[in-house]
């Protein structure tokens, strides 16, 4: 069971893999990253909504006394972290911020250490190094150089601390006895309220207009594939394993899965360094997810 729940990271990182695919296109026909984060929020805040509502409506209840979690967690991991990210995208190659928010376990380790006393260890902060060096060959970074924009690195960094952030405070949030589904509900209720007014909604409307069909299923699926399941499988591993393992995992799923993205919708065809990369990344994940040798 304990192997099977380590993929859950795993997982996540390859639907946050996918941000790049429903970025693009939504770009591409006109939208701001206003436009593009607040509308998925919005979206994926009504979607949970009914899904909660059926599954369990007493998990929509929380202590007043601990509004503070979910504003942290709305504000950095959903808000702060989805804004910084789509921007370096914008201004950067995908690969490099991709590469960039790979660095969150740093954050998340000395975090850990100093919220939940989580031991900083030799085979964490090789695997770290190893996932790392592993999403650098990823990249694609070092064969084409990238676009060194230091805004959008800064971005790119900054999305990385929210990253972070949102991995010890959801931790918190679960200590104090809150499912997954209450955690990332009120996560993606504030961070849609924040957003919502900065949204085009005419701009937004004209979008599915063009095709109600195919672009109502479009916006689903980008709420889903971004919002719901990679958060709700990333919080939801939270509770089981250590977060400095877990952002490791998740670091090392996500340049990866944005590779084999790149390659099935863009046909961008990886090279060797890169496939040497993804090996790297995968030998990192294997030591880092064996058990202890006493």
């Amino acid at each position: 069971m304990k192997r099977i729940l380590y993929l859950l990271p795993v997982l996540a990182g390859v639907f946050w893999g996918s941000v790049g695919i429903f970025v693009r296109v939504l770009t591409d026909f006109g939208m701001d990253n206003y436009t593009v984060l607040g509308s998925r929020m919005a979206v994926a805040s009504v979607i949970l909504f009914f899904v909660i509502f059926i599954y369990d409506r007493e998990l929509l209840r929380i202590r007043l006394r601990d509004l503070g979690f979910f504003l942290g967690t709305g504000l950095c991991g959903m808000v702060g972290l989805n804004y910084c990210y789509n921007e370096a995208i914008n201004q950067l190659t995908l690969s490099l911020a991709a590469v960039l928010l790979s660095l969150s376990p740093i954050f998340v380790m000395i975090l850990s250490a100093f919220l939940f006393h989580e031991k900083i260890t030799l085979k964490k902060v090789g695997c770290t190094a190893l996932a790392i060096a592993g999403c650098i060959l990823v990249s694609g970074v070092l064969q084409s150089g990238g676009v060194w924009n230091l805004r959008g690195m800064a971005l790119g960094l900054c999305a990385a601390l929210f990253y972070g952030l949102y991995s010890v405070i959801s931790k918190g949030a679960m200590q104090r006895g809150y499912h997954t589904f209450t955690v990332l509900f009120y996560s993606l209720l504030i961070a849609a309220i924040v957003m919502v007014p900065l949204v085009d909604w005419s701009l937004f409307g004209t979008y599915l207009q063009a095709a109600p069909a195919a672009h109502v299923g479009f916006m689903v699926l980008h709420s889903l594939c971004n919002s719901i399941l990679p958060y709700l499988l990333y919080t939801w591993s939270l509770n089981h394993i250590e977060v400095g393992k877990v952002s490791i995992i998740t670091a090392g799923g996500e340049p990866s899965a944005a590779m084999i993205f790149g390659l099935l919708v863009f046909g961008e065809q990886p090279t060797f360094l890169s496939v040497a990369g993804l090996c790297l990344t995968v030998i990192a994940l294997s030591v880092l997810c064996a058990p202890e040798k006493k």
